[in-house]
């Protein structure tokens, strides 16, 4: 199975332009899957929840049409965040999309910072996704310092989680995306965006480095803090299914759910 991540700067308030940035960047790319960044159609930096009612859609909507249409054309599946409209709610979200149109959503579940001002906390759950007989888990940025998602996602046989972000806190992510592979025995594909949002009265710079992970902790590829780049590598999904540390030690069978408090 081929993997990758596409890791850019989207430009806040220009979804149209961010997708056609996308759809360049990845133009002649041949993989199953490609992961891209944590709102990546709209930009991040909000500064007011008007901002947030006049980027967010419908799923599906716009921006999943136009993402069917690319995959349909690279012959791939797409997972992307963005900002969902559900009613007059609005949630931070990702979506799965392939050829054949809308395979899932994900809603974010942890909310950072001032997210919590213009989103609701993700209502979902923590479902997986099949992609041609693959599991697939999706976080999405700070989703990752709850290592419970992922161990619900794992435990559920997720082999690969998907990790759209707009990371600003230095290593933390890159980090513990190789933890949480180690910890659960599966690969991970962090997308990450780079670049620095400037809206005046705010800013921020974010973290770059994307990187995909195998279940023991190795990176099998990795972009730099402040470039855009496309990287893609091949898999062994399988290998996920294999929870051994030892030939006495498996990471799920020596689990002690009876001693863990919430």
């Amino acid at each position: 199975m081929r993997i990758g991540f596409y890791q850019f700067a989207p430009r806040f308030g220009e979804p149209q332009a961010n997708l056609a940035q996308i759809a360049e960047a990845l133009e002649g790319a041949r993989a199953d899957l490609i992961v891209l960044p944590e709102l990546a159609n709209s930009g991040y930096l909000f500064l007011s929840q008007a901002e947030v009612a006049a980027l967010a859609e419908p799923i599906p909507g716009p921006t999943t049409e136009f993402l069917t249409g690319l995959a349909a054309r690279l012959q791939t599946h797409l997972l992307l965040g963005l900002p969902e409209r559900s009613g007059d709610v609005f949630y931070n979200s990702a979506v799965l999309v392939g050829p054949e149109g809308l395979s899932g959503t994900y809603r974010k579940a942890h909310l950072f910072y001032e997210e919590k001002r213009y989103f609701q906390p993700g209502d979902l759950g923590f479902p997986l996704f099949d992609l041609k007989g693959v599991k697939l888990g999706v976080l999405i940025c700070f989703d990752h310092l709850f290592p419970e998602a992922a161990r619900t996602l794992a435990l559920a046989g997720a082999q690969i989680i998907c990790h759209p972000s707009n990371l600003v806190l230095p290593t933390y992510g890159q980090l513990t995306t190789r933890v949480r592979s180690i910890e659960n025995r599966i690969f991970w594909v962090l997308a990450n965006r780079c670049g620095t949002e400037d809206r005046g009265v705010k800013k921020l710079t974010y973290t770059g480095c994307s990187q995909i992970t195998a279940p023991q902790g190795t990176i099998l590829a990795e972009a730099p803090a402040d470039e855009e780049m496309l990287r893609l590598v091949d898999i062994e999904p399988e290998q996920a299914a294999d929870k051994r540390v030892t030939e006495l030690n498996d990471l799920f069978e020596d689990r002690r759910p009876e001693l863990y408090r919430g």
